[in-house]
């Protein structure tokens, strides 16, 4: 189990049980998200200084909406190509409650980057750390005072990731490792001979590409493939259209899970506006209404009178 471990398992009102059974099926730890083509960064770390311009990403996911402890995520990103394009930086933020877990973690991103013919070769790491609670005292038991229940533990974690990725203009491809790092934690102290793993590997191969159906729309298919073990393979499938170099429109299908409608606004050459929304298709369907997700992008550059041109990914 990846967010709930054993020792969360007793005992717990029947809400609370559906949610960890859920995520038992899910094997979610890396917060899954919907517009992910749009902020690859926690995904990917050679994404870093891919985009033409400096560029920063933020993003609100309200998950399952209706569950009592469904996940709740906040992210803020920011990368850049530095001047002579072989090197990729960023910083990547998130916040995220799910349960009685929350997490805060905090990300750098360095990418190498080889120009090729048509595009451009990049890997890339990450390092950074991870501020872990679950708030135990926080679970409705059956038993007053039960012991398993009445630690806060308390930890700051290390990790790092690896990715590799290639693109185009038209095309991108990749697969990364965004956590190497399997730690630990103890229901009572944090740390100890009894902590149990709350961090797995994740595996993601993605890509997707565009292509013209006329001057005024283009069709971009995506994918996007997640493993970790013990669980089912998952995939993000999906289709969007282009009007006019203005508007986003699609469809994807997640595995297992939900159906999604996503939308995407080009309000002006640097700012881009995102909402989708997912309709779960699974058991927990009758406990939640669905999902929301919401991103801001903005691409700037430094460089005077130079056009900002969008890109598609």
């Amino acid at each position: 189990m990846k967010r709930f471990t054993k020792y969360y398992q007793k005992k717990l009102v029947l809400v609370a049980a559906l949610f960890v059974a859920s995520l038992q099926v899910q094997a979610q730890f890396e917060p899954q998200f919907t517009q992910y083509m749009f902020n690859e960064m926690f995904i990917n770390p050679a994404y870093a200084g891919s985009r033409e311009h400096a560029s920063l990403t933020a993003l609100y996911r309200n998950q399952w909406v209706g569950m009592d402890g469904a996940p709740k995520t906040q992210t803020f990103s920011g990368h850049t190509a530095l001047k002579n394009e072989k090197f990729g930086v960023g910083l990547s933020i998130m916040n995220e409650d799910i349960g009685v877990t929350h997490d805060l973690s905090f990300f750098g991103n360095y990418a190498y980057r080889i120009p090729m013919q048509n595009g451009f070769f990049s890997m890339g790491v990450q390092a950074g750390l991870i501020n872990h609670q679950e708030k135990l005292f926080d679970v409705k038991t059956q038993d007053q005072g039960d012991i398993s229940f009445m630690g806060t533990p308390k930890l700051t974690v290390p990790n790092a990731g690896f990715g590799t990725y290639y693109y185009s203009k038209n095309f991108y491809v990749g697969l990364s490792i965004p956590r190497l790092l399997q730690n630990k934690v103890d229901a009572i102290t944090g740390k100890g001979k009894n902590a149990v793993d709350f961090q797995y590997w994740h595996y993601y191969i993605m890509g997707g590409y565009v292509f013209p159906v006329s001057e005024m729309v283009k069709m971009k298919p995506t994918f996007m493939i997640k493993s970790v073990s013990g669980a089912p393979i998952e995939a993000d499938l999906g289709m969007h259209a282009l009007f006019n170099e203005t508007i986003w429109l699609g469809c994807s299908y997640r595995t297992g899970d939900s159906w999604s409608a996503i939308m995407s606004v080009q309000l002006n050459k640097q700012l881009r506006l995102g909402y989708s929304f997912d309709n779960t298709v699974n058991d927990l369907k009758k406990y939640n209404s669905g999902s929301h997700e919401i991103t801001l992008g903005y691409d700037f550059s430094f460089v005077k009178n130079k056009i900002v041109t969008p890109r598609y990914f």
